[in-house]
């Protein structure tokens, strides 16, 4: 059984220079060290610099007592694709505030898009607009996050890097 049919995958020490392959790198890094957004069943449908979008079914156990989806998943919908978009150039980066602002209820089997966009980036800070969406259109949240760089990178240059791929379907 060769790397590939282990599902193991090793990566060269030199990071890509194209910042569209490099932010597809640091998502499948950054996916596979992410319990948290994996087991919420939340897939990563795409990424670019300062960019992403996310995609989460609502499942019965997410539904609250007006039986509708718990805001607290769809603020993690919207949290994970700004980590994702923030992310995005190999450069570690954290929440320093966030506002959700909930404009309609979720329901059981709807399937929610998170699509976040750099608005503002300069220096160590950042601003992401995050808007959910429902798989007819209708817009469901608006996350507004801040973001701000730490020192670290989402892949290690200096250590040989490799990881179990846990990216599946859907995932960049």
């Amino acid at each position: 059984m060769n790397s590939a049919q282990s599902g193991v995958v090793f990566e060269s020490l030199r990071l890509p220079q194209d910042p569209q392959a490099l932010a597809e790198l640091s998502a499948r890094f950054m996916y596979d060290k992410d319990p948290a957004t994996q087991g919420l069943g939340i897939s990563l449908t795409r990424v670019a610099p300062g960019c992403a979008s996310m995609q989460m079914t609502v499942r019965p156990d997410m539904l609250n007592g007006h039986q509708t989806c718990h805001g607290g998943f769809i603020f993690a919908l919207a949290d994970s694709t700004f980590a994702f978009a923030c992310n995005s150039r190999n450069q570690a980066t954290v929440a320093s505030g966030c506002t959700i602002d909930y404009l309609a209820p979720g329901l059981l089997g709807d399937v929610l898009t998170a699509d976040a966009s750099e608005a503002s980036l300069a220096g160590r800070t950042g601003v992401y607009d995050i808007l959910v969406t429902n798989q007819d259109g209708k817009r469901i949240a608006l996350f507004r996050g801040r973001s701000y760089r730490i020192k670290g990178t989402i892949i290690d240059e200096t250590a040989g890097t490799h990881f179990e791929s846990s990216a599946g379907e859907g995932n960049v």
